[in-house]
């Protein structure tokens, strides 16, 4: 294995631990909500970072790498305090997208940080990008959700 099919591995694994704590968390939501329409919006979100999460798992196995399971630590730090939050605020419609809205920024960040790396070859940058802009857009609907809802 190359240098840069390490490096690209590597980057490539970033993303997949991001989508695996955006599937945990958006999980999570979905129990931590009564209401039918958010646990349309989180499942659907789920869905999305597992369709993702395929997408870059079978680039790493073709690099022949390992393919992440885990999450980073940063996210199982915020899903704790997710939890923690969620035992103080009951189901606060307003507090759960709140730290969806969190998440969603820490993958944003991730997705930014690995293509500002410019170590990405073409083959694999289009993709993140093309991932990176669905990322966005559903953390625009996540921003317009909670501008939107009403605290319990």
């Amino acid at each position: 294995m190359e240098t840069t099919d390490t490096q690209t591995i590597s980057l490539l694994n970033d993303l997949i631990r991001i989508n695996n704590d955006r599937i945990e968390g958006y999980e999570r939501a979905v129990n931590d909500t009564d209401d039918p329409k958010l646990k349309t919006l989180f499942h659907s979100m789920a869905q999305e970072s597992r369709k993702f999460k395929n997408e870059l798992l079978t680039e790493v196995i073709k690099l022949g790498g390992t393919p992440e399971e885990g999450t980073t630590v940063s996210g199982k730090v915020f899903r704790a305090w997710m939890d923690f939050k969620s035992a103080i605020a009951g189901k606060d419609r307003k507090a759960i997208i709140s730290s969806c809205e969190f998440g969603e920024d820490a993958a944003l960040h991730t997705y930014h940080e690995v293509i500002e790396t410019g170590k990405l070859p073409a083959q694999f940058l289009a993709m993140v990008q093309e991932q990176h802009k669905g990322l966005h857009e559903s953390h625009g609907r996540i921003k317009l959700m909670r501008d939107t809802v009403k605290s319990l």
